[in-house]
């Protein structure tokens, strides 16, 4: 059985679609700490995720818990960690996948945080995506309608410039201002053509389970 493993998720509709890819596929499901949303039995049920109950998945309190909950405090230790950036040099097709291997992806606003990045240099692995002047016919417009959104966003009640608005919509934009494939953008390093976390998640699980031989691939 493979491991998928979700570090502070942000958008419960991700979750919920990888959530449902670990139940057909009988992969464990490991989020963690802190979750962008609640996962009470009312939440679950408003968000259409009937088949929950039948998902395995453990919660942790942050990397420290999930590390110790699963034996991973060595170096080395099996089973072994992939984890998944945009940052890495080697290709997660180029890597070797085992049974009851991690496959660790990070938040939807930044990824994984550096010093994990830096802790597991050679666990790092990204999916191959073309850049967006090769993939985006209309890249520039979607660069317009972001700096269209943070001046809007900078404007007070009158049309007048707000500084600390302005200020804090800058400070927060890459959480708040999302591209056209649901992802978020950070302005300062903004690029459109990329998976969602969901995608990303069934893209190197489904390469992980044929390496491992999964009935019928």
């Amino acid at each position: 059985m493979f491991n998928l493993v979700l570090f502070e998720p942000e958008i419960p509709a991700n979750t919920g679609n990888i959530g449902r890819t670990c139940v057909v596929t009988g992969t464990r499901l490991h989020l963690i700490g802190p979750l962008g949303f609640s996962l009470d039995e009312r939440a679950l049920r408003r968000a259409g995720l009937g088949y929950w109950k039948n998902l395995d998945v453990a919660a942790y309190r942050g990397w420290d818990d999930f590390v110790a909950r699963n034996g991973l405090a060595a170096r080395g230790s099996e089973p072994r960690l992939h984890l998944l950036t945009k940052k890495a040099r080697r290709t997660y097709a180029e890597a070797t996948y085992r049974d009851g291997d991690f496959l660790v992806l990070g938040k939807e606003s930044s990824g994984l945080p550096e010093e994990l990045l830096a802790r597991y240099a050679e666990s790092c692995e990204r999916i191959p995506m073309l850049p967006d002047e090769a993939s985006l016919a209309n890249r520039a417009v979607w660069a317009q309608h972001n700096d269209q959104l943070a001046g809007e966003k900078g404007s007070g009640a009158n049309g007048a410039s707000d500084t600390a608005t302005a200020e804090g919509a800058q400070a927060h934009a890459p959480l708040r201002r999302q591209d056209i494939c649901g992802n978020f953008i950070d302005p300062e390093e903004y690029r459109i053509s990329a998976l969602n976390l969901s995608n990303a998640a069934a893209v190197v699980l489904y390469e992980a389970l044929r390496q491992a031989s999964f009935p019928n691939m």
